[in-house]
């Protein structure tokens, strides 16, 4: 006993030393050495047994009950059996004596160190382990208890996390699901006992928002009337025990439908009661009460309400995530959708005392995220089968829907309701889509909603309506996505917007229109307070109110124009007739707004408020330019019909355009100004190029600008896209004309001439007087810029480039690439050397892909380059670079290169019934394979998913694995490799396509695989003994279908290391029979 007693006072010296702050990390590493060696000991167990119930220290408690788990789950099948008696019996005496003092978190170790014992015993050697836990749950004074541990087998045993055998996993889920029907009926006692209990006792309260509603709208959504009279009984006020006992049952709940079927067990009394307590979540009044009482444990309490509210929630969720609904249990869901509604209604409800906006924010953020999910599930998973249900309003829903999306607190809850949104209107669409008969009749249902969904939702992106709530998005920080809080916010609206006019797009045009041209009035009439002061123009606006209205227009102005821009696609195509006038006059506005602004000098033009009105001017110029650059699909459609007809109007359009385009492209005009204006330009020499552009005086003032040496040069971005312009302006082909119309001759030289300006500076460069050096440093960021350039090169023009030039680029780099100069440039990881050596390589892809024979004498060097200089270098370097470039160029090379190793006639195909090709380059191929074969065993899991999708790409396209050297040298080998993978759990995310590539390897020897492939693989397998090789063996069915095959080799890997995981826990010496 003193032995002990030292012991543990040793023990909790030591746990205090190691969480002291002033320990240092060696003494750290001794102490856990020493605590590893400790448990590792046989018998340790005793002695945590005493530490457990001699000693308060928590970190001590822990340590002991980490002993046990330890032993249960690595060692347990080593324990005598005496000793797992022993343990099975004083642990749950440990708990039921202890769990009222002990701290929550050694009480829920203790509970699950009890559960993993049960996890490897239940039912043969410790068959009261659940009928302890219903006794537990039945017994008032261990309610609590019993429910935590019901929850921890849930959670343990129904999915087991650590590794038991395939079969055991089976035997505990169905051991658990023949349990679940008196859990349930248990839990739904608890929950109902406790609610009967204390709604007798309840006090009849004064009449309130929350009590006594009805109306037709919860008729409609509620058939039977003695339901609504149910779910409106006033919220009984819970004492802290019961509410405790009832999160506990409804977090036993919640854990219980994420893995059981639904089914009969799942009874209406159970649903009618989860949703009893799904009104705590929106009983303001409960809240209040807490609140006006004052002390804090009033508040606690009121907070432990609505923690109910959202446990039930969670509940009901998850019973809505299951795609897979029996006929029988539909009857059930409708019900939940109708009492789930009526909650809604509850939360909606708008009256004197609250608006509902306010109600929204006095309800806890998570109720509302967990109700939010739930209209997402509904809508997602189960729109398309309750719509058909006479009895369900699914009109009234949506207003429901549109007052709760439209009163949300916060921006994230706003946004989460558009989702919804978009869900239903992808809904809508698909299903008009699938039937094109009814569409009127869907469209005529929901006109009303959607045209009130377009108003509120454009109203929702104005100043002019919601100022308050847009002056709080932040406009400043990028998010992931590299996008504000406010583009995220305008971009999310807009796609709703876009997504209605699909549907209605007459309405929707007809609403956003009129309130585009508003603000357009505002804007066009800002010329009549412009006046000219000493150092320019200036807008006499100076009155701060005046100052803050067109701020407020602007921005708006700003919204609408991109709102407009989105709705683009929506007038091309087969509509383009129909919708010809309203898109015409939207063009013609977005014209004559950027000639107004281009004209004017908005962009210039002094204002009172310049950190405010400025920047606005400028953004409404540059949207009006984006929004034109959105129709140019309509225009080249437009350009089309003209040419038909010879329209004047046309013309007029793209001069004019071209007459608000042209004065921006200068260096004194803000970068993004100067960019959309620059992107409008090559979408107008690019998409709709009319033969006319050219000619038009405004393009020409263009190309002399640009040629011009003496002017100044624009800023590199907008520099590129007006060459590319121009140059797309005299190479790409005028729609609507015959070759021999195309005036080729003329547009060469004339491009001849733009080329030559572009290049001149470059071309007077003077060479170096000193003799350049013979060989170039390949970690040069010249190098690296050379190469660039050679394979946009290869990737564009190596037709063009003609193939002696060609040839003698690709010698040239062969020459370059040493394997000294490629071992010093790949040394360093991350360098520009294997940026180099990467954008070669990537060449040499391009010019493998090539058809036709041109190409083929470079296929000896190129692979002897790959696998003599390169692959040596890589293949044992855990870094990533150069390889996924390397492999791409193989597999290339493999793809498009075939008949380079495989010989194959027609002929010799026909006359064997299989072809047997005729095999050449066979060492090539088969280094190239064993490459493949390497880069398995590597960590680096994304070089691994691409070299596993190239095989099997090569065994789609070219039969891999059916050729006959593949077959006899090297299947059964790649089969090994990704088997040993899969029980090493290396790269367990890829655990299904690895599945599916073994399957596709031994389906081309099925027999092979069964009878002399799984008994060898089997055989050379260590740590398992001849018993276990055999049951693993025998529990291989030989099925031949993907499903049973892949689930057969998990199954394997599984097994395997169970009993890998076993036998590492027998004692030493242990004699196996």
């Amino acid at each position: 006993m003193a032995s002990e007693e030292a012991s543990l006072r040793a023990l909790e010296s030591l746990m205090t030393e190691f969480f002291h702050d002033c320990t240092t990390n060696e003494r750290k590493r001794e102490i856990e050495e020493l605590l590893d060696n400790f448990a590792q000991q046989i018998g340790a167990w005793r002695l945590c047994l005493y530490f457990l119930s001699s000693t308060r220290n928590d970190y001590v408690m822990m340590y002991s009950l980490t002993v046990f788990e330890n032993l249960i789950n690595k060692m347990w099948l080593g324990v005598p059996s005496q000793d797992k008696m022993e343990i099975r019996s004083c642990l749950p005496k440990l708990l039921l004596a202890h769990h009222k003092t002990l701290p929550y978190f050694i009480r829920n170790k203790l509970c699950k160190v009890i559960v993993d014992i049960g996890r490897q015993d239940w039912p043969m050697f410790y068959h009261d382990f659940f009928t302890n836990i219903l006794q537990l749950i039945q017994s008032p004074v261990t309610t609590p208890l019993g429910l935590i541990m019901l929850k921890t087998t849930s959670e343990e045993l129904a999915c087991p996390r650590e590794d038991l055998s395939v079969a055991r996993k089976e035997e505990l889920r169905k051991l658990l699901l023949d349990q679940v029907q008196t859990v349930l009926g248990l839990l739904t006692g608890i929950l109902e006992t406790v609610w009967d209990k204390h709604s007798v006792t309840a006090a009849t309260p004064p009449p309130s928002p929350t009590s006594g509603e009805s109306g037709d709208l919860l008729s409609n959504l509620l058939q039977s009337p003695s339901s609504a009279k149910l779910l409106n009984q006033p919220i009984p006020i819970l004492d802290a025990e019961s509410e405790y006992i009832c999160s506990l049952a409804l977090e036993c709940l919640a854990h219980l439908f994420s893995w059981i079927p639904l089914s009969a067990s799942i009874t209406p009394s159970l649903l009618t009661t989860i949703f009893h307590f799904a009104r705590f979540g929106c009983d303001i009044r409960a809240r209040k009460m807490a609140s006006v009482n004052g002390s804090s444990q009033n508040c606690v309490l009121g907070q432990e309400r609505g923690r109910l509210g959202v446990l039930a929630m969670s509940c009901i969720n998850e019973l809505m995530s299951k795609n897979c609904v029996p006929m029988e249990f539909e009857e059930y869901l409708l019900r939940m959708f109708q009492q789930t509604f009526y909650l809604l209604q509850k939360i909606t409800k708008d009256n004197n005392a609250h608006t509902v906006k306010s109600r929204l924010e006095e309800l806890d953020e998570s109720y509302i995220e967990k109700f939010t999910d739930f209209l997402r599930l509904f809508v997602s998973v189960h729109l398309r089968r309750i719509e058909s249900y006479s009895q369900f309003p699914v009109v009234e829903f949506l207003t429901l829907l549109f007052k709760y999306t439209f009163h949300q607190p916060t921006h994230e809850g706003y946004f989460s309701c558009l989702d919804i949104w978009t869900l239903f209107l992808d809904y809508l669409t698909s299903k008009i889509k699938s039937r094109l008969g009814d569409k009127e009749a869907v469209l005529n249902r929901y006109e009303d909603a959607l045209v009130l969904l377009l108003t509120e939702v454009l109203n929702r992106i104005q100043f002019r309506y919601n100022q308050a709530q847009l002056e709080e998005l932040d406009d400043e920080t990028l998010d992931d996505d590299q996008q504000t809080e406010w583009q995220r916010y305008l971009r999310q609206s807009l796609e709703v917007v876009a997504k209605v006019m699909e549907l209605l797009p007459t309405h929707a045009f007809s609403t956003l229109f009129p309130v585009l041209q508003d603000n357009l009035e505002v804007y066009l009439g800002l010329q009549q307070f412009i006046v000219t002061s000493g150092s320019g123009h200036r807008l006499n606006i100076t009155a701060e109110n005046d100052c803050r209205r067109l701020h407020c227009s602007l921005r708006d102005l700003s919204s609408l124009l991109q709102a407009v821009g989105r709705l683009a696609e929506y007038f091309i195509g087969d509509v383009f007739a129909a919708r010809f006038s309203d898109a015409l006059t939207v063009v013609e506005r977005l014209v004559k707004v950027t000639l107004y602004g281009s004209q004017i000098k908005l962009y210039n033009i002094e204002t009172a408020v310049p950190s405010v009105l400025k920047p606005d001017l400028i953004d409404v110029h540059a949207q009006s330019l984006a929004a034109l650059q959105a129709y140019s699909h309509w225009l080249a459609q437009y350009c089309s019909e003209a040419h038909r007809q010879n329209t004047q109007q046309f013309v007029t359009l793209i001069s004019t355009t071209m007459d608000a385009v042209t004065p921006l492209i200068s260096t004194k005009v803000q970068d993004k100004l100067l960019l959309s204006a620059c992107h409008l330009l090559v979408s107008l020499a690019t998409t709709v190029r009319p033969v006319f552009l050219i000619s038009i005086p405004a393009v020409q003032k263009v190309f002399n600008r640009i040629t011009d040496a003496s002017a100044q040069r624009l800023v590199d971005k907008a520099q590129v896209l007006v060459c590319r312009a121009l140059s797309n302006i005299l190479l790409l082909p005028w729609p609507n004309l015959p070759e021999n119309e195309q005036q080729w001759p003329v547009r060469s030289i004339n491009h001849a001439s733009l080329i030559s300006a572009l290049s001149r500076d470059y071309r007077n460069l003077k060479p170096n007087a000193v003799a350049p050096q013979r060989k170039m440093p390949l970690d040069d960021n010249v190098t690296d810029e050379m190469l660039s350039f050679f394979l946009t090169l290869f990737r564009g023009l190596r037709v063009q480039m003609g193939v002696p030039f060609t040839e003698q680029i690709i010698q040239t780099f062969l020459n370059m690439f040493t394997r000294e100069q490629l071992a010093e440039s790949i040394l360093h990881e991350g360098s520009t050397g294997c940026r180099v050596v990467e954008k070669f390589l990537k060449i040499l892809q391009v010019v493998v892909q090539e058809p036709g024979q041109v190409f083929k004498p470079f296929l000896p060097s190129i692979i002897s380059l790959c696998m003599e200089q390169v692959y040596p270098i890589i293949a044992e370097r855990p870094s990533p670079d150069v390889k996924a470039e390397l492999f791409e160029l193989l597999f290339r090379t493999l793809h498009h290169n075939w008949r380079y190793f495989f010989k194959s006639t027609v002929l010799a195909s026909v006359q064997r019934g299989i072809a047997e090709e005729q095999m050449e380059n066979e060492p090539q191929f088969s280094a190239i394979m064993q490459a493949f074969g390497q880069s398995f065993l590597q960590p680096d899991i994304h070089l691994f998913k691409q070299n596993l999708f190239y095989l099997e790409t090569l065994n789609t396209k070219q039969k891999l694995y059916h050729k006959k050297i593949f077959r006899t040298a090297m299947l059964f080998q790649f089969v090994n490799v990704l088997l040993q993978v899969l029980v090493h759990k290396s790269h367990d995310l890829l655990q299904e396509e690895i599945g599916i590539a073994i399957y596709n390897m031994a389906s081309v020897d099925f027999d092979g695989f069964f009878a002399a492939f799984l008994p060898e693989f089997l055989t050379s397998c260590d740590g398992v003994d001849a018993n276990q090789k055999n049951v693993l063996g025998r529990n291989f069915k030989m099925d031949r279908d993907l499903p049973s095959f892949t689930q057969n080799v998990h199954r394997l890997v599984n097994d395997l290391r169970y009993y890998r995981l076993c036998n590492d826990s027998l004692p030493p010496g242990t004699v196996k029979l």
